[in-house]
């Protein structure tokens, strides 16, 4: 068995997600096709976020094992693989690894970024959530600060369709909030991710910015108690402003992507 380690980038504008699915398109899904073309064997493929449909990727992680009698070298594979790829996806970078890797389970952790645009973008709609409204950006980046440490995120997430997820309890390593040329950026690490987790507290900040919640209401869904009258599910973000940013494995092999390398800010 032949295995390589791949760093990718994509537009999930187009697609229903990483995963692989029945009668839908996914990124999953084109990868496969590309490499079973190349190889011309059958892959076995397994990413390191499952994004969801409508989300991006500046660094998704993927494994790609298949059985050969010959490895073609990480570099040709990375150039077949693009040649075959639809133009919104693309292979960074390729490795060959271990057959042990696996890209889910060896993360130490995954970073998503959500853009939030407080002007009209002629050119960046796809990838940010415009909110017309004033926001209290110093009231949403102090709540991101309470993220950080074990929290049960109940409040915030969705059950997950492919029944995955069991615990609702996430262990957040870091959360702030930045400015960048009117683009309120809400960058979050964490071992793991549960079903629209950072698009429903990227909704919660959002409506603590525009003084439709208070904080207290804030820190009661963070400790996991639910009141009718914050419909979280609701606020949900929409997903275009949403990114997988960058996956965290031992020895770091791969450097962080940021969103600035893909829409540079003018000088």
């Amino acid at each position: 068995m032949r295995s390589w380690k791949l760093l990718l980038e994509y537009d999930g504008g187009r697609y229903s997600g990483w995963q692989e699915q029945k009668n839908a398109r996914t990124v999953a899904g084109e990868l496969r096709k590309a490499a079973e073309e190349f190889l011309r064997a059958e892959v076995e493929i397994g990413g390191a976020g499952r994004t969801d449909a409508g989300v991006h990727a500046l660094g998704q992680v993927a494994h790609l094992r298949a059985a050969l009698s010959r490895k073609p070298p990480a570099e040709m594979l990375r150039r077949e693989l693009n040649e075959r790829l639809p133009a919104d996806i693309a292979v960074l970078e390729a490795a060959e690894v271990s057959g042990r890797f696996h890209a889910r389970h060896d993360a130490l952790s995954r970073t998503y970024l959500y853009r939030i645009s407080q002007r009209k973008r002629a050119f960046e709609k796809r990838y940010v959530w415009w909110v017309k409204a004033p926001l209290d950006v110093r009231a949403m980046a102090a709540a991101a600060q309470t993220l950080p440490g074990r929290h049960d995120f109940r409040c915030f997430c969705d059950a997950d369709p492919a029944g995955a997820e069991r615990s609702t309890v996430v262990v957040v390593e870091s959360a702030r909030i930045e400015m960048e040329d009117e683009l309120i950026l809400f960058r979050i690490e964490a071992s793991h991710f549960l079903w629209k987790m950072v698009r429903r507290i990227t909704g919660a900040l959002v409506k603590l910015g525009l003084g439709e919640i208070a904080t207290s209401d804030f820190e009661t869904l963070l400790a996991g108690r639910a009141e009718p009258r914050l419909n979280v599910a609701a606020w949900t973000a929409p997903s275009s402003g949403l990114f997988l940013e960058s996956v965290r494995y031992p020895g770091e092999p791969f450097p962080r992507r940021t969103a600035s390398q893909l829409f540079p800010l003018p000088r």
